[in-house]
C-alpha cells in the first residue's frame, strides 16, 4: 500500500504532473487522463498513489461521499486544533511581553535552558532596560560628586534600577525555563505528532473509500485489511488527541508557574523601590533642614589679551581623519540613516562603514561603529564583506 512507502497523499497531490510518458494505460489502450489539479510523481510511485488519488479528486471535485468520522472524533480534532492555535499565539505573546525589543526577544529564544539549570549563566546575554537606566544614573551621579544632593540621588537610583535589571534577568529565565521550553516542547513533540497521526488517518480512509466502491471487483481480503488499517490509524489518532486533551492540566502548571515567577519579581520589585523611595524622602528632609548657602562672587582679575596666537604656526589644522571599518573583516555600509528607538540598538548615519560582529536573524544584525555596539535592521545596510559561515 502506499501508506507502507512512507507518502501520504497530502504530500505527494501537489507534486503530480501531466507528463504523458508517466501515464498508465486503460484497459482499452488509451492513456488515462489525469485530473487537472495532478501534477508530476515518479512513475515507480504511481501504482501507490492512483487509487487514493483518484478518490481524493472524486470527493473534492465529483462530490463523492467518503466515511464519516463520528462526532466524538471531529470534537476532539476541533479541541486539538484550538489548543494547538492557543499554544503557538500565546508562545510569541509571551516572549514580546518579556522583551519588547526585537532584537533582545531573539537573544531570549536562544537562551539555553540546561546551562540556566546548571548555573552555568547568570543573566539571559542582553541588557534590560532597568539596567541601562541605573548605569546612566550611576555614571552622572559619580560625575557630580558627594557634594551634590542630586548626585547622591542618582547613585542611589541608580543602584536600585540596576538590582531592578537583575530580578528582571531572573523573570526571564524563570519564565523561559518553566513557561516558554515547555509550550514550546508541546508544540514540537506533542500537537506535531498528532498531526502526522490525522494525516495518515486520512490517507489510510481515501485508500479504504476507493476499495470500498470497487467491492465484487477486488478480493475481499484486500478490502478487509484497508478496513483494519483505517480503523487502526483512527484509534491511535483518537488515543493521541484524547492524552493530549486529558493531561491540559500540565499546560495549568506552566501558567501557574508564569504567574508566580511574575509575583514573585513584582514582590521583589516593589520591595526595591520602596527602600529607594524611602532613602530619596530621607534626602530630602535632610536637605530642607539644612540652611541654605549664600553665593559670593569672588572680585573679577583684570585680563590681558595680549596678541592672539596662531595654533600649528599659524597654519590651519587638518580635520581628523575618519575612521572606517577595514574591509578585510566582516562589514557593511550604512544605506540611509538610522535612529536608535530602543536601547541596544546601533545608530549611524548613510555612507557609515559598520563592523559585522553577529547576525541575530535574519531581519537583525550586531555590529560596531565608532567603538560602539549595537543591533540594527539588515534593511538598512549593504553588507560588503559578509560574516563566515
Amino acid at each position: 500500500m502506499y501508506e507502507e512507502s512512507g507518502l501520504v497523499v497530502g504530500d505527494i497531490l501537489p507534486l503530480l504532473s501531466l507528463e504523458k510518458r508517466n501515464r498508465p494505460v486503460q484497459a482499452n489502450g488509451a492513456p488515462w487522463e489525469y485530473p487537472k489539479e495532478a501534477q508530476l510523481v515518479p512513475s515507480c510511485a504511481l501504482t501507490h498513489l492512483l487509487p487514493s488519488t483518484q478518490q481524493l479528486v472524486s470527493e473534492k471535485v465529483g462530490g463523492a461521499e467518503g466515511t464519516k468520522l463520528d462526532d466524538d472524533f471531529k470534537e476532539m480534532e476541533k479541541k486539538v486544533d484550538v489548543t494547538s492555535k492557543a499554544v503557538a499565539e500565546v508562545l510569541v505573546r509571551t516572549i514580546e511581553y518579556l522583551q519588547p525589543n526585537p532584537a533582545s526577544r531573539a537573544k531570549l529564544t536562544m537562551l539555553n535552558t540546561v546551562s540556566k539549570i546548571r548555573g552555568q549563566v547568570k543573566n539571559p546575554g542582553y541588557p534590560q532596560s532597568e539596567g541601562l537606566l541605573g548605569e546612566c544614573m550611576v555614571r552622572h551621579g559619580k560625575e557630580l560628586g558627594g557634594e551634590s544632593n542630586f548626585g547622591d540621588a542618582l547613585l542611589d537610583a541608580g543602584e536600585s534600577m540596576k538590582r531592578l535589571a537583575e530580578v528582571k534577568d531572573s523573570l526571564d529565565i524563570e519564565v523561559k525555563q518553566n513557561f516558554i521550553d515547555p509550550l514550546q516542547n508541546l508544540c514540537d513533540k506533542d500537537l506535531k505528532e498528532i498531526q502526522h497521526h490525522l494525516k495518515k488517518l486520512e490517507g489510510r480512509r481515501l485508500d479504504f473509500d476507493y476499495k470500498k466502491k470497487r467491492q465484487g471487483k477486488i478480493p475481499d481480503e484486500e478490502l478487509r485489511q484497508a478496513l483494519e488499517k483505517f480503523e487502526e490509524s483512527k484509534e491511535v489518532a483518537e488515543t493521541s488527541m484524547h492524552n493530549l486533551l486529558e493531561t491540559d492540566i500540565e499546560q495549568v502548571s506552566q501558567l501557574s508557574a508564569l504567574v508566580d515567577a511574575q509575583l514573585d519579581y513584582h514582590r521583589q520589585a516593589v520591595q526595591i523601590l520602596e527602600e529607594l523611595a524611602d532613602k530619596l524622602k530621607r534626602r530630602v528632609q535632610e536637605a530642607s533642614s539644612r540652611p541654605r548657602r549664600e553665593f559670593k562672587p569672588r572680585p573679577r582679575e583684570p585680563f590681558d589679551l595680549g596678541e592672539p596666537e596662531q595654533p600649528n604656526g599659524g597654519f590651519p589644522s587638518a580635520p581628523a581623519p575618519k575612521i572606517t571599518a577595514p574591509l578585510d573583516q566582516p562589514s557593511c555600509k550604512a544605506l540611509y540613516d538610522f535612529e536608535p528607538e530602543n536601547d541596544g540598538e546601533l545608530g549611524f548615519r548613510e555612507g557609515d562603514l559598520i563592523t559585522l560582529t553577529n547576525q541575530i536573524d535574519e531581519n537583525w544584525y550586531e555590529g560596531m561603529l565608532h567603538g560602539q555596539s549595537g543591533f540594527f535592521p539588515l534593511s538598512y545596510v549593504q553588507v560588503l564583506v559578509p560574516l563566515p559561515q
